[in-house]
């Protein structure tokens, strides 16, 4: 492939990055040094301080199971690169070009080890989530006090706002309280205030955005960094189905009120399934039929068409024939 035989030492041109995409894509799994995987993407280096990031179909439920939602990829790398365009007048972002539908180069910087959670409404399934903690008779969470009373998906009368790291995966999903961010030396004062201000902004931004769309956005984590010239950005994604949980907001009243979960467009719509299961992340999980990847997909379009009135065009899906069989009936292709 041409990208893998120009490479040069870390050395590529955005021509040659543009003429080779296409063609790479299909497997979203490019043969190059350098490669770096997570949960949603793998990432390359590329020369001049860059970084080419490639969404993949991976998707995290419990932090322990990866599971695949056809197209996620694709959606994921399209709704960011357009949120950080909503956004840019509130804080600037790391992304330099959108070369494909799968990908995207950004200025490599200086991530910081403290990732920032905001949360809208009192919710969540995991051993370390608001609700689950709050329903076992916890009230001081997260560096914050919570009064009795409060019910499952219920708004929060502030959004908060509840910072993360990603040391190990028992520091995972805030272990961590505003205050100790700066008290353990993860970042100065100031530049913290800087961060809490913009997850905040960034956050209304996005809460106003959803409402317009019929949605709700309930909560987010945002991750930030420093550019070389030291001005600090909003990096990875932004109210993508990965990084933010949505609610269908005529769904929600009803729903709210009859205990229910409201209809949800992310990736809750597969944790619940294992939830529901009685699957916490512990052993080898329950299987998992096709209609849930195929509810998943049809989810994580809805999102991107919603939120930016654009139809979504799938491009090229390469998956077992029962499942391309179910994508097709589903609409989905």
């Amino acid at each position: 492939m041409a990208l893998a035989r120009e490479w040069r030492s870390g050395l590529i041109t955005e021509a040659e990055i543009r003429s080779a995409l296409p063609l790479a894509l299909d497997a979203t799994d490019l043969p190059l040094p350098g490669k770096q995987s997570g949960k949603v993407r793998d990432w390359y280096p590329l020369s001049e301080g860059r970084r080419l990031f490639i969404t993949t179909d991976r998707l995290s439920a419990f932090d322990r199971i990866l599971a695949r939602v056809p197209f996620k990829g694709q959606v994921l790398n399209q709704i960011s690169a357009w949120w950080f365009e909503q956004t840019k007048d509130i804080i600037l972002n790391h992304v330099l070009s959108v070369p494909d539908p799968n990908a995207l180069v950004a200025m490599e910087v200086e991530r910081f080890p403290v990732e920032v959670i905001v949360r809208g409404y009192i919710t969540g399934v995991t051993s370390t989530a608001l609700w689950y903690r709050y329903s076992l008779g916890e009230r001081d969470i997260y560096g914050y006090h919570f009064p009795d009373g409060l019910r499952k998906n219920q708004a929060l009368p502030e959004p908060i706002i509840t910072p993360t790291t990603k040391e190990s995966a028992t520091g995972h999903d805030e272990r961590l309280t505003c205050a100790e961010v700066v008290e353990q030396g993860f970042l100065d004062a100031p530049t913290w205030e800087q961060v809490q201000a913009a997850a905040l902004a960034v956050f209304k931004r996005g809460q106003e955005i959803a409402h317009k769309a019929g949605l709700i956005l309930v909560d987010t984590k945002y991750e930030f960094g420093r550019a070389p010239d030291g001005r600090v950005l909003i990096v990875d994604e932004v109210h993508t189905p990965d990084s933010s949980r949505f609610w269908k907001a005529d769904s929600y009243p009803k729903q709210f009120a009859a205990g229910e979960e409201p209809e949800n467009f992310d990736k809750e719509f597969v944790r619940l399934f294992y939830a529901e299961k009685g699957y916490r992340g512990d052993g080898p999980p329950p299987p998992a039929p096709d209609d849930l990847w195929v509810g998943g997909s049809q989810r994580y379009i809805a999102i991107y068409e919603m939120l930016t009135g654009r139809t979504f065009e799938p491009g090229a899906y390469p998956a077992e024939p029962r499942l391309l069989a179910n994508l097709k009936k589903a609409g989905i292709l």
